[in-house]
């Protein structure tokens, strides 16, 4: 049996586009496009798209071919062989792949890709936001694609969280939460993450900067990266994770599984969401908790979100030295307060100077990542916790980036700064053989 559905009945059709005029710029003209969109909606509508997917490639590929020269000719459209190529690639991409996605799909510099609705499609590349041509034809297109993704998304399940199989991570959420429509968001991962001297030469920290910090990794410094959304805490995550010792058992726990450690002695655990019938979760206290029993030497913890910040913070303190987490917040004291209000979400009666005494002796240093207006990401705070006065955490800025203005073409400008201030941490780097250079802190500044 055919996969290629009988034509539909004629009904009174709206005027044809214009085809394009002999002679025209080869640019894309308004009335090629209309031709092209009018002729991809019809050859969607007459396609058996289930049948499709299910049947053998070469033989969909072939009825697909086949309707596509009918349809051309009733259409009376002068298309070229390169048009008529390019109308037959997207076609192919909505029976086999995610449609007007996949030609974003397959462009490595594109990181993240957001739809809003079914007629604005956004991506991010190089740091900027920009609207791409790229449409679906409607809201049920944007629907089916979405289901092509997730396992279920209806009335009773509106809002999902799923992964390609590429890894990258996507969040779909449609009616009635969504108010104009289909919502989608995919967020793309490189194949191969940058790497130590990558971050220096993109000028997201110097390189005296990225020797501190490993130095700290090495001798078992428990470090949190703080952040907004986008500002590159993960790629960091990943790079201070390079410096751990091949030697040590790391157990890793994420939300996502998006770390990409290189060391052979690696255990990975991601949180699993519920069921259909809202049972079965496991959240990232419980792996938490579970990774204590595994004999890790390092725990890292892709980002803490809620209760389970106490029991990092519980580990960090019984032996676990050198863990490695991410939080989202603006400002290294910000980053303080959001992890006092996540102990504060485990409904425990922990009082709020015992909180900050557990903060004080895990943490050493907080690493302030940020994404500047030009899209640029920088570590802009460099800060060891030094103990408690009162009430008080207390904290010194070792190096940050001064921004001291925007050119012409919006680009931020700035420079690097050690503060001057040797760190206390020096006495436990010696202790672990490392000894840092007085030139590291004395306050040489470098134009970025």
């Amino acid at each position: 049996m055919s996969t290629v559905a009988a034509p539909p009945p004629s009904s009174p059709a709206a005027a044809k586009p214009s085809p394009p005029r002999a002679g025209a710029s080869a640019a894309p003209r308004r009335e090629y496009l209309e031709l092209r969109a009018t002729v991809h909606r019809k050859l969607l509508n007459r396609l058996n798209l289930e049948a499709l997917a299910h049947a053998e490639r070469p033989r969909a590929e072939a009825e697909i071919r086949t309707l596509l020269g009918q349809l051309l000719a009733e259409e009376s459209a002068p298309l070229s062989l390169a048009e008529r190529e390019t109308l037959f690639a997207e076609v192919l991409d909505d029976v086999f792949g995610l449609g007007p996605l996949e030609p974003l799909l397959r462009d490595p510099a594109i990181s993240d890709i957001l739809v809003n609705t079914a007629q604005q499609v956004f991506i991010e590349r190089s740091g900027r936001l920009e609207r791409v041509t790229a449409s679906f034809q409607d809201n049920a297109h944007l629907l089916r694609v979405i289901d092509r993704i997730v396992s279920r998304v209806d009335d009773s399940s509106p809002m999902v969280d799923a992964r390609l199989p590429d890894g990258s991570r996507v969040n779909a959420i449609i009616p009635p939460l969504a108010v104009d429509g289909p919502l989608l968001s995919i967020r793309r991962f490189p194949a191969e993450r940058l790497r130590a001297n990558d971050l220096v030469g993109l000028g997201a920290l110097t390189a005296p900067m990225l020797e501190f910090l490993s130095h700290c990794v090495r001798a078992r410094l428990n470090c949190l990266i703080s952040g907004g959304t986008g500002a590159g805490k993960t790629t960091l995550l990943n790079v201070l994770s390079s410096y751990i010792s091949e030697h040590e058992r790391i157990v890793t726990i994420e939300d996502a599984a998006e770390l990409q450690l290189h060391q052979e002695h690696v255990a990975r655990l991601e949180t699993r969401p519920a069921n259909v019938e809202g049972k079965g979760a496991i959240r990232q206290r419980q792996l938490v908790v579970n990774a204590l029993r595994m004999r890790p030497d390092r725990i890292v913890v892709g980002e803490v979100r809620s209760e389970e910040a106490l029991d990092m913070l519980q580990a960090m303190n019984t032996g676990h030295d050198g863990s490695l987490t991410t939080v989202h917040a603006n400002t290294p004291r910000d980053a303080l307060a959001r992890i006092e209000t996540m102990i504060a979400m485990g409904s425990t009666s922990l009082p709020e100077k015992a909180m900050r005494q557990q903060f004080a002796a895990a943490i050493q240093l907080v690493v302030q990542q940020t994404r500047l207006s030009d899209g640029a990401r920088k570590v802009t705070s460099i800060s060891e916790i030094t103990g408690m006065e009162g009430d008080v955490i207390t904290m010194q800025e070792i190096f940050l980036f001064e921004k001291l203005g925007i050119n012409k073409d919006g680009k931020v400008l700035g420079r690097f700064r050690a503060t001057g201030v040797r760190p206390k941490m020096a006495e436990r780097l010696l202790a672990a053989g490392i000894q840092l250079p007085t030139s590291m802190f004395e306050g040489v500044t470098e134009v970025k």
